[in-house]
């Protein structure tokens, strides 16, 4: 008996990897950059910790909600495209089976390989053979809507957390340099503990998050910083 072969992949992290990669980000940015906007029209100490903890709330349900809604649409357009697919094997199982043949003969197989190959998989799982290979869905890559939901507005919070707590420890006028400095700090830090998880490039993922984080501060601080003065 042949040996299995064992090889550890990354693939079954994807649903939840991606949701929390983007919630804790959308936290740290989109906190981050509200702090220091209002910070830049002059406020007291007091409304910037609310606007902060209201930031957080509110971008945490957002998230939950806005992840829950999108990814309950891709399952429910999945389910679809699989009742559809059961329908066809069940009214036209040959053409079926002709249609996954000519999905392996076009991956290298010969044809003769591939009917067999064709008649051996539906044998097996019919509607499983054709939802991966025809409609490329998988389990690992299927939508799970709660969890991204849950995944999504847990990470915000903590992503936000960290930028709200610099901002209650830091008072004074050198506030909005401390909240982005350690914004792009926990942003680097995202980006490579993501990359880690995801086995793709360190350097590559901080630098993603760090550049898009910091020019989505700097644009927001420009913002708050010309309210203030027209404010003023």
């Amino acid at each position: 008996m042949a040996m299995r072969h064992l090889e550890r992949h990354r693939t079954h992290r994807i649903g939840w990897l991606r949701a929390a990669v983007l919630g804790a980000n959308d936290g740290i940015v989109s906190t981050a950059s509200l702090v220091v906007g209002v910070a830049a029209a002059n406020p007291s100490h007091a409304q910037l910790m609310i606007t902060g903890v209201a930031g957080l709330v509110a971008g945490a349900m957002s998230m939950a909600a806005g992840e829950y809604v999108s990814v309950h649409s891709q399952a429910d357009t999945e389910q679809a495209d699989l009742t559809r697919e059961r329908a066809e094997l069940a009214a036209q199982p040959e053409a079926e089976r002709n249609e996954l043949a000519a999905i392996y003969a076009a991956r290298g197989l010969a044809p003769e390989l591939a009917q067999q190959v064709a008649v051996q998989l539906m044998a097996h799982d019919a509607l499983g053979a054709h939802a991966r290979d025809e409609l490329g869905l998988s389990e690992a890559m299927g939508a799970q809507p709660i969890q991204a939901a849950l995944s999504s507005a847990a990470s915000f919070a903590v992503g936000a957390a960290l930028p709200l707590g610099v901002t209650a420890l830091v008072t004074g006028p050198g506030l909005i340099a401390w909240v982005s400095g350690a914004s792009i700090a926990f942003l680097a830090a995202l980006g490579v503990l993501a990359a880690r998880t995801g086995g793709a490039p360190v350097a590559k993922g901080a630098w993603r998050v760090t550049f898009w984080g910091a020019l989505a501060m700097a644009v927001t601080a420009g913002v708050g910083a010309w309210f203030g003065a027209v404010a003023g």
